[in-house]
């Protein structure tokens, strides 16, 4: 058995173990910030798998430079609609039922503050009415009561929404994480036997891309219904364990392509496109901070510190 295979085996492997680890332990390790990570990200997605993309993907298809890119938004189109369409079909009419409820709770409650500064200015009068101010109590009883009601039906609502959206994200982000996971195993083997180099950097992005999903908070997913992402998965110690041991797996169809001496060069490419631009979707939603979040100073260390150790990879490696 070749040395070189050997090597690749070890260093796949030790990657593979650090995949593990990072997604089995997910929740117990120590963060990093994400705005470092977010400068790192965008530093290599333009400075190296772009030009990547542009130099080795396959003529593909009608020979157009303009598709050169085409795999890389395939991979980011498909994560996006995947999340879309089980944000928007799970329990739609839930959905508009807890709105409408919401816009009615709101209106009980301009009523009640308009009765309460009412309330106010007569009793600060000398004559008070007796017999309007009961009625008027009466009243603020009444809208009290139904405003509870309205709240326990969206409690009803938002319970209902938030199981049936637990399921079907898990189940999605099962299949695309271990999917996503298992495809990595296989890239960085493949880039590991083409560069070396590229290998490592690629398995860093990837490693910190699992990072940043892995230690990120719940995610709001309706802003006006305040539900919120949940992580279940960690719960079923089999999904668990699956998931986690799902770049291992990639690795081990990788190694046994190599040393078969499959052919699948072309094939590789449009993968190392598509993850690229699963990549590219966690970038823009995961990981850069949103509106005044995150720390710029970080973000510009991370890109330009990066962009320095891009350079000078690349000074070494060509002399």
């Amino acid at each position: 058995m070749p040395i070189n295979f050997i090597f690749i085996a070890v260093v796949s492997l030790i990657f593979s173990a650090l995949f593990f680890i990072i997604d089995f332990y997910k929740r117990e390790l120590p963060k990093i910030h994400i705005s470092l990570i977010a400068g790192i990200s965008i530093s290599y997605f333009f400075l190296v798998i772009l030009p990547e993309i542009a130099e080795n993907i396959p003529e593909f298809p009608f020979e157009l430079t303009v598709f050169d890119y085409l795999f890389v938004l395939i991979g980011f189109v498909f994560v996006h609609t995947s999340e879309k369409l089980i944000l928007q079909r799970v329990d739609s009419k839930s959905q508009r039922r807890m709105r409408k409820l919401i816009e009615k709770e709101k209106k009980v409650e301009y009523i009640e503050d308009d009765i309460d500064d009412f309330l106010t200015k007569e009793i600060e009068r000398e004559n008070l009415n007796a017999i309007v101010l009961k009625d008027i109590a009466q009243a603020l009883a009444d809208l009290n009561k139904k405003s509870e009601k309205y709240k326990l039906r969206i409690n009803r609502y938002k319970a209902k929404i938030q199981y049936h959206i637990n399921k079907d994200l898990n189940n999605l982000h099962f299949f695309t994480e271990f999917s996503y996971h298992l495809l990595i195993g296989i890239i960085v083997v493949e880039l590991l036997t083409i560069n070396l180099i590229g290998g490592i950097l690629f398995f860093l992005f990837a490693w910190f891309k699992a990072v940043i999903t892995n230690r990120s908070g719940r995610k709001i997913i309706f802003t006006d219904l305040e539900i919120y992402e949940t992580h279940e998965n960690e719960k079923n110690m089999t999904r668990k364990y699956i998931q986690a041991l799902s770049n291992f797996f990639g690795v081990l169809v990788g190694l046994f392509l190599d040393i078969t001496h499959f052919e699948y060069t072309e094939l590789f490419y449009i993968f190392y496109s598509f993850i690229s631009g699963v990549i590219l979707y966690t970038i823009v939603r995961g990981v850069l901070p949103e509106k005044e979040k995150g720390k710029p100073l970080y973000f510009i260390i991370g890109f330009v510190g990066f962009t320095f150790v891009i350079f000078f990879i690349n000074i070494l490696t060509s002399l």
